[in-house]
């Protein structure tokens, strides 16, 4: 017990002079650095480790993706016979949350979990992410997030709705 606090001890006044942990420093405090995401440094709070904080802070990783891209266009796309299943995306749909972006295009399409495709000015797909495990904060956190404001995209006052055209419900089916 002894040599864990003089370890704790020289650890604190080596990152004292230094001012930043290292990931052995880390480890001896019982996180790894490379594995620390800073967000659940904010959940030490609710286990009633707030001491941890200072220490925990320093040796995590930021884990948000930087906000310096931002795509000109998504499209969320679902099938409405999966509104059962993900409750969640139906909620943000039929809520008014999407008239927020008015960049995002709700596409539906038979059979599809839900995903959505962020696109370039050029309107090509450059990610497609899956959405079926987001709740409806997290999807509207996303957009607002990874969209370009509406000052960017031209003013569009409103998102837009594309629904499934093809007749052939046979061909649609296919596996």
């Amino acid at each position: 017990m002894l040599a864990n606090i003089l370890v704790l001890a020289g650890v604190l006044i080596f990152h004292g002079t230094l001012g930043e942990f290292t990931a052995q420093d880390c480890r001896e405090l019982g996180f790894i650095k490379g594995q620390l995401m800073c967000s659940s440094c904010e959940k030490l709070d609710d286990f009633a480790l707030e001491s941890l904080k200072p220490h925990c802070r320093e040796c995590c990783t930021l884990d948000q993706m930087p906000a310096a891209y931002r795509y000109p266009k998504a499209i969320l796309e679902v099938c409405t016979c999966k509104f059962r299943a993900y409750p969640q995306i139906q909620a943000f749909i039929k809520s008014g949350r999407p008239s927020k972006f008015p960049n995002l295009t709700i596409k539906y399409v038979r059979g599809l979990d839900p995903i959505v495709k962020l696109l370039d000015k050029e309107g090509r797909v450059k990610e497609t992410l899956s959405i079926t495990k987001w709740n409806t904060d997290t999807v509207e956190e996303f957009f607002e997030t990874h969209l370009e404001s509406v000052a960017s995209t031209g003013g569009k006052q409103s998102f837009s709705v594309i629904e499934e055209e093809d007749d052939d419900y046979l061909k649609t089916n296919r596996v």
